[in-house]
């Protein structure tokens, strides 16, 4: 598999990188990717999946578009208002990266379709804004041994952390219980500055291309926190627990191309 004159010229500014090649980009041109909400972490997230050339790329978010979303969620503009954040956010993506192919999933993500939806990825982007719907995320990515990326964000701080299920901690060995439900406001409580979500998912963004890529390390058991007020990120180093109920005896590795690039000691 080679890259096109066109793919040559429209990633020509990363694959000049030391650190990257045409073999790197391949293997993201190969890879699939889900991301869990088309909101504020979701849209700068899918965005630079899309536009660094990842090959597929899921969107499953339930919502539409409402006026006070457009501030923090750059994929959806005014006249949008209304519509399906999936499928909204579906046709701007293949107006950025024809290559891409775009797959919206307008639906709700549960216990019931879990599974379904997440299934066949090489990573997950978790995007979401519910803690229900983080932990069911990662407990689906451990039972079926998909590397996450997990995100979050409330006024000007957030966090992101990558996942490799049977590899590093995931999300319940760094957060094992859930908090009490009304204990930590909602950004609609508390709010949420848009460059923040932009600063996030972007993060997040970049380790889903570590992890299917193999270049660079990613934030395998480790929690990088971001303070926006002063602009000063944090590394927690966290680790797997014995006894999760979710990833215990989970015993996978990083996808087959992330394997091989790591063996081969360049991208």
């Amino acid at each position: 598999m080679t890259l096109s004159e066109a793919e040559l010229e429209r990633y020509s500014r990363q694959l000049v990188m030391p650190e990257w090649s045409s073999a790197a980009q391949e293997r993201l041109r190969s890879a699939s990717a889900v991301v869990v909400g088309a909101g504020a972490l979701g849209c700068p997230a899918a965005t630079y999946l899309v536009a660094a050339g990842i090959g597929r790329l899921g969107i499953v978010d339930d919502d539409r578009v409402e006026l006070s979303n457009l501030h923090r969620q750059p994929l959806h503009l005014t006249p949008d208002v209304g519509a399906r954040k999936a499928e909204n956010a579906g046709v701007k993506l293949g107006f950025l990266n024809p290559e891409t192919v775009i797959e919206p999933f307008p639906a709700r993500l549960e216990e019931r379709n879990a599974e379904a939806l997440l299934a066949g990825a090489d990573v997950v982007v978790d995007a979401s804004d519910s803690f229900s719907t983080r932990y069911l995320v990662n407990e689906t990515c451990c039972t079926l041994g998909t590397p996450l990326v997990e995100g979050g964000i409330l006024g000007l701080t957030g966090l992101v952390m990558a996942i490799v299920p049977g590899e590093s901690a995931c999300y319940r060995c760094a957060f094992p219980v859930a908090p009490e439900p009304g204990s930590v406001p909602s950004c609609r409580e508390a709010g949420v500055l848009g460059a923040v979500g932009g600063v996030l998912g972007a993060l997040q963004a970049l380790e889903a291309t570590k992890l299917v890529t193999g270049v660079g390390e990613p934030l395998r058991d480790r929690i990088l926190q971001f303070d926006g007020a002063s602009g000063e990120p944090t590394a927690i180093a966290t680790r797997r627990r014995e006894d999760c109920p979710a990833c215990a005896g989970v015993e996978v590795d990083l996808p087959a191309r992330a394997r091989d690039a790591e063996t081969a000691g360049r991208p």
